[in-house]
């Protein structure tokens, strides 16, 4: 299962990567922010300095460099002991769910190293309230969790 977690990780990471790179292009070559696709989705460019949904997001300021350190630390830490129960893992349905989380944070954590924060580029609304921007690591990360909770509240397996 180690195996195929890390494979999902990994084509997280690159598929994430491709994403926020093709934004940037977009958004740099235009020089814009936003683009409005339908009456509920736009595309956006926000550079995410705090941690998930722009929790703790003070911009770029003296103390930006020191915090993506620490977020990208924690993270670091928080994949470090997904790996080590990768290795356990029985279920692959788990194992899916930990390689998309862990592919999500290393999606994240490359742009924390490479950019100083996280580029956030999918903007959903209802009128005039926006859910925060995300990326697809962010929705790996979602879907990870959820599929762990599944496989551990609802998926009855015998008991040891």
């Amino acid at each position: 299962m180690l195996t195929r977690g890390l494979a999902i990780a990994l084509v997280v990471v690159i598929l994430d990567q491709l994403s926020k790179a093709a934004i940037l292009g977009h958004f740099v070559a235009n020089a814009y922010d936003g683009e409005r696709l339908t009456s509920f989705f736009n595309l956006v460019l926000v550079y995410n300095r705090g941690v998930s949904f722009g929790l703790f997001n003070a911009g770029a300021g003296s103390g930006a460099a020191a915090d993506a350190l620490l977020f990208s630390l924690a993270a670091a830490l928080i994949v470090a002991g997904l790996v080590y129960w990768l290795r356990r893992v029985t279920s692959a349905l788990l194992a899916v769910a930990i390689g998309l989380i862990i592919g999500g944070a290393v999606g994240n954590v490359v742009d924390r190293i490479r950019l100083g924060a996280v580029v956030d580029f999918l903007d959903f609304h209802i009128g005039s309230w926006h859910w925060p921007a995300f990326n697809l690591a962010d929705s790996a990360i979602c879907v990870g969790v959820a599929a762990m909770l599944l496989d551990g509240l609802l998926l009855h397996r015998e008991t040891r």
